[in-house]
């Protein structure tokens, strides 16, 4: 078993996260090795780990990033480096609780490919977070082709198979739970609360996690820019209706003084409706702008890297070892 820890400037977290999954394991009879994948920290993380590296009996590797990519992109490099027969990714700041492992693993002998953790109890969240991300969900699944279950992040047991599917996914733009759910395989799941942070603080503020929420949707579905079809028939009815209302007010009526205030208002919706339907164009062609470039997801620093086991440069790339599988 591999897991994958993306950190971000968690000095002090390294030790006691360690020592949490040694106490939920050691009892396992499966092979454990952690592997961290440093995204970009400006403060001792990478020193903490190599420290720990040397003195922890559990394996411990340390993949660094040559600057901040985010979780996303940290999280991919973990999984094209991890080398265990199944991998999962965890937090290191113990909201995801090691003592699911266990769990994961029974249910992947039963012949699971994916075991997801699904969250029953959100400890130390506030009551807006909660519900935005219950709202993202339900908006997610339905407007996307693939649904993400409800409450399940990115805490899961992967088997290799998937992992060599999910190599494949190679976009820019990466939202996780959502290629998670893409690439498919027999999932099952394992209920368990999260429990509060235990050090440090969340590096996902309100903007990032609304961001991140448009990530998801945007890369997932195309209903977004397929109902200003919609709007834009709609609004074209109704304003044939309103005109044909004017002429048949003239003819019985007579000319009537047109009114300001109707027609700024029908000029300002107007605006904002083609600004909003813009926008909506703008983030689908800020992405396709984003896949022409072909940038690499991530940029490793091997200066940084310890990856005594097996060495990153021997490594297979994804699409060679789509084939089998490495212990």
């Amino acid at each position: 078993m591999s897991l994958i820890v993306p950190v971000y400037n968690e000095v002090g977290a390294i030790e006691p996260f360690i020592k949490a999954v040694e106490a939920a394991t050691g009892a396992m009879d499966a092979e454990l090795d952690i592997l961290f994948v440093d995204d970009g920290s400006r403060d001792a993380t990478c020193d903490e780990i190599a420290a720990a590296a040397a003195t922890h009996a559990i394996p411990i590797q340390l993949l660094a990033l040559s600057r901040n990519f985010g979780k996303e992109a940290a999280l991919t490099a973990g999984l094209d480096a991890a080398a265990g027969d199944a991998v999962i990714p965890i937090d290191v700041d113990l909201q995801h609780p090691p003592e699911i492992i266990p769990l994961f693993i029974e249910e992947w002998r039963r012949g699971s490919k994916v075991v997801y953790g699904r969250r029953i109890e959100r400890g130390g969240e506030s009551w807006l977070r909660r519900t935005m991300s219950r709202i993202f969900y339900r908006v997610f699944n339905a407007l996307a082709q693939s649904d993400i279950p409800p409450d399940a992040g990115d805490f899961r047991l992967m088997d290799r198979s998937v992992v060599a599917a999910l190599s494949d996914y190679r976009e820019r733009t990466r939202f996780m739970k959502g290629l998670f759910s893409a690439v498919g395989f027999k999932t099952a799941h394992v209920a368990f609360e999260t429990p509060a942070r235990q050090m440090g603080a969340t590096k996902w503020s309100y903007w990032r996690l609304w961001n991140f929420a448009l990530d998801g949707i945007f890369s997932f579905s195309t209903v977004p820019i397929r109902i200003w079809t919609y709007v834009g028939a709609l609004i074209a009815s109704g304003s044939l209706l309103y005109a044909l209302w004017i002429v048949a007010t003239t003819l019985i009526l007579g000319l009537d003084v047109p009114g300001y205030a109707s027609l700024i208002t029908a000029i300002l919706f107007m605006g904002g409706v083609q600004l909003i339907s813009l926008g909506i164009i703008g983030e689908y062609i800020a992405r396709i702008f984003l896949e022409t470039k072909q940038r690499p997801i991530y940029t490793i620093d091997h200066s940084r890297s310890v990856m005594e086991r097996r060495p990153l440069s021997t490594r297979q790339s994804p699409a060679s070892r789509a084939g089998g599988s490495e212990a």
